[in-house]
C-alpha cells in the first residue's frame, strides 16, 4: 500500500541522510574534507493515477558541497604565498650580515682609509703605521670575501632547494594522475568517490604552493592541471615530469608525452618561481654590485700606487689582487707585499705623502655599481644595504598580503565545503525525527491494515 511504501522510502532516505551527517561529524577535524549531503527527491505518482499523492522519496545521490570558484581562489592564493615565503629567509640573512658592523663592507672600507689617514697625519715612513694599513687592507679584502662566500652559499642552497621542490612536485603530479585514474573508474561504476576527490584537491593545493597552476574539470571526472604558461602537467591519468638541470646555471624543463619544454625559472610561479625571482632580481645583482665595488676599489688603489714610489725608491706595485668569480679569494693582498712596498711618495722624496693623499681621496671618488649606477665609494655599501632592506620590506609586505588573501580564501572554502558542527547537530536531530516520524507512519499503516483484515473477517 502507498502509505507503507512512502514511509519505508522515507525511513531509508533518513538513514542515508543520517549516515552522511555522521560522516561529516566524524571528519570535523579532517583537513581538506568536503562535507556531503543526501540529495532527496520526491517520487511522483504513476502515470494516469490522479488519486495518488506520490510514491515517497528517493536519494538520487550523495552530493559533495563544493564550489569550484572557491577552490581556484584558494589554489591561486597558495601560489602567491609560496612565491614570497621561500625567499624571505634568504633576504633576512643578507640583511643581518650586511648590517652587522663586524662584517659590513662600509666598516672595512672606513677602517682601511682611517689607517691611511693615520699614516698621513703622523709619519709616512712609520713601519708600524704602514703595517696597520696592510692589516686594514687585508681585513677589508676578507670582508668582501666573506660576503661573497655568503652569496655563493645562498646560490648553492637555492639550487638544492629548487631541486627538492622539483622532486616533491613530481611526486605530487604522479599522485594527481593516479587519483584521476581512480576517480574516473569510480565514477564509471557509480561508486562514491568523494574521498578520492578530496585527496586530489589536497594534492593540487600542495602543487599550487610550488607552481602557478591552471586547473580544469573534465567530463569523465578527472582534472587537467597545467602551468599558467600553458604547459600540461597532468592530463587524465598521464603525468608530466619536471627536470632540474645540473649545469652551472640551473635550468628547468618539463617532459610530457615524449616532448620536452624549456621553462622560465621565474614564470613557473609559486615556490619555484619565487626562488628564481630572488636569485635573478636580488641575489645575483647584489653579488655583482659587491664584486664591482671590490674590483674598482682595488683598481683605483693599485693605479694610484703605481704612480708613486716605495720606501726603496722603486715604482709602486699593486697592493690588491682581484679575481672575479673566485669562490673564496675574490679580493686579497698581493703575495709577499711588505710595508716598504707602499708607494706613498709622489716624487721619491723621503717623507713625502703626496701620493698617499691621492690614495686617501679615492674614498670620495665615484665608481659604477650594478643596480646603483655611479656612486661614491664611501656610499656604495650603504646604498647596496639600503636597497636590500627595501627589497626585503617589499617582500615581507607582499607576503603578509598574500597570507591574508590565503586565509580569507580558506575561510571562504570552509564556509561552503567545511563541516559546521552546529549545522550538522541540527541535521542529526532533523533526520532522526524524520526517521522516527516515518516509523510512526509505518506503525499507523500496519494498524490500518490489521483493522481492514479484521473487518473482512
Amino acid at each position: 500500500m502507498s502509505i507503507m511504501n512512502n514511509a519505508l522510502s522515507g525511513a531509508l532516505a533518513s538513514q542515508l541522510a543520517l549516515a552522511a551527517t555522521s560522516q561529516n561529524i566524524a571528519n570535523l577535524q579532517t583537513k581538506g574534507y568536503t562535507r556531503q549531503a543526501a540529495l532527496l527527491t520526491a517520487i511522483g505518482p504513476q502515470s494516469g493515477n490522479n488519486r495518488s499523492a506520490g510514491n515517497g522519496v528517493a536519494v538520487n545521490n550523495l552530493m559533495r558541497i563544493s564550489d569550484d570558484y572557491k577552490n581556484q581562489q584558494m589554489w591561486r592564493a597558495a601560489s602567491g604565498v609560496g612565491r614570497h615565503a621561500q625567499s624571505q629567509p634568504y633576504l633576512t640573512q643578507l640583511e643581518r650580515v650586511m648590517g652587522d658592523d663586524a662584517a659590513s663592507l662600509s666598516a672595512g672600507v672606513d677602517k682601511f682609509f682611517e689607517a691611511l689617514n693615520a699614516v698621513a697625519g703622523v709619519d709616512p715612513t712609520s713601519t708600524p703605521l704602514r703595517q696597520q694599513v696592510l692589516t686594514a687592507a687585508g681585513t677589508m679584502a676578507q670582508r668582501f670575501n666573506n660576503l661573497n662566500n655568503v652569496f655563493n652559499a645562498q646560490l648553492q642552497s637555492l639550487r638544492q632547494q629548487r631541486s627538492a621542490i622539483v622532486s616533491s612536485a613530481n611526486a605530487t603530479i604522479n599522485n594527481i594522475a593516479s587519483l584521476n585514474r581512480q576517480i574516473t573508474i569510480a565514477a564509471a561504476t557509480g561508486t562514491n568517490h568523494s574521498a578520492l576527490v578530496d585527496a586530489r584537491d589536497q594534492a593540487i593545493d600542495t602543487l599550487a604552493s610550488q607552481l602557478d597552476l591552471e586547473v580544469s574539470d573534465q567530463p569523465d571526472g578527472s582534472r587537467s592541471v597545467s602551468l599558467k604558461t600553458g604547459q600540461a602537467l597532468v592530463i587524465g591519468a598521464v603525468p608530466g615530469k619536471l627536470v632540474a638541470g645540473t649545469g652551472a646555471t640551473q635550468t628547468f624543463s618539463l617532459e610530457f608525452a615524449g616532448t620536452s619544454f624549456q621553462l622560465d625559472s621565474v614564470s613557473v610561479g609559486g615556490q619555484l618561481g619565487g626562488l628564481g625571482a630572488y636569485e635573478r632580481d636580488i641575489l645575483l645583482p647584489l653579488q655583482k654590485g659587491v664584486s664591482d665595488m671590490a674590483e674598482q676599489i682595488a683598481a683605483k688603489v693599485n693605479t694610484q700606487l703605481a704612480a708613486g714610489f716605495t720606501m726603496g725608491g722603486a715604482a709602486g706595485g699593486p697592493l690588491f689582487q682581484f679575481t672575479p668569480g673566485s669562490p673564496s679569494d675574490m679580493l686579497k693582498i698581493v703575495a709577499g707585499y711588505e710595508t716598504d712596498d707602499l708607494a706613498f711618495s709622489a716624487d721619491n722624496t723621503p717623507g713625502d705623502s703626496t701620493n698617499l693623499q691621492r690614495i686617501i681621496a679615492i674614498k670620495n671618488q665615484p665608481i659604477t655599481v650594478t643596480s646603483l649606477g655611479a656612486v661614491l665609494i664611501a656610499d656604495a655599501d650603504t646604498q647596496l644595504t639600503g636597497k636590500l632592506a627595501v627589497d626585503s620590506q617589499q617582500n615581507r609586505s607582499a607576503l603578509a598580503t598574500r597570507e591574508t588573501i590565503r586565509t580569507q580564501s580558506v575561510d571562504d572554502w570552509k564556509s561552503t565545503s567545511g563541516v559546521n558542527q552546529d549545522e550538522e547537530a541540527i541535521n542529526l536531530v532533523e533526520f532522526q525525527n524524520m526517521y522516527q516520524a516515518n516509523m510512526k507512519v509505518m506503525s499507523v499503516a500496519n494498524a490500518l491494515f490489521d483493522a481492514t483484515l479484521a473487518m473482512m473477517a
